[in-house]
């Protein structure tokens, strides 16, 4: 009993690194970005930071941890300070996913080039590459909060955009509902499978 409370408690210890590099990172590229697009209210209120406790949200990480669904603290986005309000979102949105993307492919090359023979840091990489691809590939789903539902709003023209705005909070419970019913694992799954496998493929040719 003892033994297996042990290695579950590893196991779980082993997930933190990934998880938190792949939030960090996320929420980071989000402020950085707004902050260069000219909208300092990530800056200002601390956001601009490699400190992962920033960015968590307590609870949210807690069931991240757990029960394998959760969030982050989002970073607070003004878009009125963008010279284009609508490009600034999409780009500001576009962000967080592709740091995560980005993420997966530098795990990816060190996985591959052999340059750590530790099985438990190999594993950490491993779950890294894992926790960035599955966090990248969910975030571009198009129901609030998710960056996929700014990115559509802001393609949408300005009279729908506020309607979609107008009604996101049933999209929220569409979202859990999905969830719940496992339905987002089996539209997501086959995705970051897919994705997975191509990366550490195409890695495997290019070295």
């Amino acid at each position: 009993m003892i033994s297996t409370l042990l290695s579950t408690f590893i196991n779980k210890l082993i997930i933190l690194p990934g998880l938190l590099i792949a939030i960090t990172l996320h929420e980071l590229a989000h402020g950085f970005t707004a902050y260069l697009m000219g909208d300092a209210t990530a800056k200002n209120n601390g956001r601009l930071s490699l400190n992962p406790i920033v960015h968590i949200d307590p609870i949210g990480f807690l069931l991240l941890f757990v029960a394998g669904f959760g969030w982050a603290k989002p970073v607070p986005v003004n878009p009125m300070y963008f010279n284009n309000r609508k490009m600034g979102t999409i780009l500001v949105s576009l962000a967080g996913p592709l740091a995560n993307f980005i993420l997966s492919i530098i795990s990816a090359i060190i996985l591959v080039t052999g340059i750590i023979t530790n099985s438990l840091i190999i594993k950490i990489f491993e779950l890294t590459l894992l926790y960035n691809i599955v966090l990248g590939v969910f975030n571009l789903l198009p129901f609030p909060p998710l960056d996929g539902s700014k990115i559509l709003a802001s393609i949408l023209p300005t009279k729908y955009e506020m309607l979609f705005y107008r009604y996101e909070k049933y999209t929220y419970l569409l979202l859990i509902f999905l969830i719940m019913t496992n339905v987002i694992d089996r539209l997501l799954n086959p995705l970051i499978i897919l994705w997975y496998n191509l990366l550490v493929n195409i890695t495997n040719i290019l070295l």
